[in-house]
This record gives structure tokens, sequence and C-alpha cells, in this order.
């Protein structure tokens, strides 16, 4: 008796490529934001642990410091690949004009909003880099505002898919979102 089965989730056979989209069921898209959301928050934490323990455990908050930077830079590198993909689902799955749109254009504002931030953020960790430094409160403050924000994005890519089945294919490759002129609110009919 079977209890478990992973080829049919993990299978790319049978399935239409779509370029930078991905495949029909399997997206690009999806997995590449969840390492650079979780590196932005773990670079907040850590920046936010390194300013803590800054006067009591120098040592310790400058490799605190240290980590928060590789994964802002982690986070960033990986970031690259998700906008690329984000901007392939945007254009060639999005209708113009749609609740589905406005909010895939919400969630790419607020995650541009976030690479800009990450951008000065790693200006300001060059900056204030030597040898025994720890975060610096603006760097850890600018952590925490990045971590919140990819937070909403996060959020407003999570409606997409959860909400709305924006992208979402069937066996039968078909969307099972419907466009709407109008904002659907949940538990409302269109």
């Amino acid at each position: 008796m079977r209890h478990f089965t992973f080829r049919p989730s993990l299978t790319v056979s049978g399935r239409s490529f779509k370029g930078l989209r991905g495949w029909a069921g399997k997206p690009f898209h999806p997995p590449l934001t969840d390492i650079p959301v979780a590196a932005y928050v773990f670079a907040a934490a850590f920046d936010v642990l390194s300013l803590a323990l800054h006067s009591g455990h120098p040592a310790v908050a400058r490799e605190l410091f240290v980590a928060g930077t590789w994964a802002l830079l982690g986070g960033a590198a990986v970031s690259v690949l998700a906008a690329l993909t984000g901007w392939a689902d945007w254009h060639r799955s999005s209708t113009p004009g749609t609740q589905a749109r406005r909010t895939v254009n919400a969630h790419a504002i607020t995650m541009i909003a976030v690479t800009l931030l990450v951008l000065a953020e790693l200006a300001l960790r060059g900056l204030a880099w030597d040898d025994r430094a720890s975060a610096p409160a603006a760097v850890a403050v600018l952590s925490v505002v990045v971590a919140l924000l990819v937070t909403v994005g996060a959020t407003l890519g999570g409606t997409l898919v959860f909400d709305y089945g924006f992208n979402v294919e069937t066996a039968g490759d078909h969307p099972v979102w419907h466009p709407s002129e109008t904002d659907v609110q949940p538990g409302r009919k269109a």
C-alpha cells in the first residue's frame, strides 16, 4: 500500500515549456522568491542581534554583521532571477485591467522598492565595513524595513496564487482564475 507519492509532483514530462515562466504547472518564479525573502528576514535578525550584542560580545556582533551581509548578498543575487521570471509571468500571464494584474503591479512595485533598499543597504554596509564593526544602527533599521517590506511583497504574491489562482494551471493546461474588471473581496462573488 502506498502512502506517499513524489513523481507526479516533480515530473516535467508531458508539461509544455513556457520559457522564463517555467513549465505548465511548474513555474520558476515562486520557488525563486523563497530565497530572497528568507535571506532578507535573516539579515534583519542578524543585524538586530549584532546591534544588541555590540558592546557585550563584539566578536559575536561582528560575525552576525558579516552573516547579515552574506545573507543580503545571496538574496540580492537570487532576486535577479526571481525578477526575470516574475516579469515573464507579468508579461505573458496577466491581463491588463483585471484585479489580478493590479495586484501583480502592486507586488512588482513593492519588490522593486525592496531591491532598491537592498542596494542602498549594501552600499551602507560597504561604507561601514571594517574588521571590528558590528551592524550600525542605520543598517539595522534599514534591514528591518526591508524585512517588513519583503513580507508585504510576499503576501501580495501569495494573494495572487492562493486567492486568485493566478498562473496556476490544472492538468488541462488552463488557468483556474477568471479575469475580472472589478476588485472582488474574499468571500464575495464577482
